[in-house]
């Protein structure tokens, strides 16, 4: 028997206990979590590469946000995402302490989580909009902290 309920235009759209199929762009964004934040890419990088490498991870990270906004995330869990990022990214950039927060926060496997659970999403207003503003401004100064950092040590030798 079919379990499919029929719509008003004739379609049949699928039960509720049908899951529904992967979502390729989704799929490939948590790859490139995994890849960053189990196989340990990051902190890696991160402790490698100090300051380039949390700002190689942050770009690496900025592929999720922009799944999130094509397939038109809220507003305020963008926000909540590029924080999470900027988070990774500013303590990140402190040597030794940062790579080890790096092994624990995982900021982009919490970023595919977001975006996982808020595929259904609602208009956005204004005030969410002043919020990613806020947000992309806070990643940037966090990825602009390496670069002053570097060169004011250059600067110093």
């Amino acid at each position: 028997m079919n379990h499919d309920t029929y719509r008003s235009d004739g379609d049949t759209a699928p039960s509720p206990s049908t899951p529904a199929a992967p979502d390729p762009d989704v799929e490939r964004a948590a790859r490139i979590a995994r890849l960053a934040d189990v196989a340990l890419i990051d902190p890696l990088v991160g402790l490698l590469v100090p300051g380039l490498g949390d700002f190689l991870a942050a770009g690496l990270g900025l592929y999720i946000v922009s799944v999130a906004v094509k397939k038109r995330v809220p507003a305020v869990v963008i926000a909540r995402m590029l924080l999470n990022l900027g988070i990774d990214a500013a303590v990140g950039a402190i040597p030794l302490a940062g790579d080890a927060f790096d092994f624990v926060f995982r900021a982009n496997l919490r970023n595919v989580s977001l975006l996982r659970a808020r595929h259904a999403a609602r208009r956005s207003r204004p005030v969410d909009w002043a919020i990613v503003a806020g947000a992309a401004l806070a990643l940037a100064a966090a990825l602009a902290v390496p670069v002053v950092l570097v060169a004011w040590l250059l600067r110093a030798l």
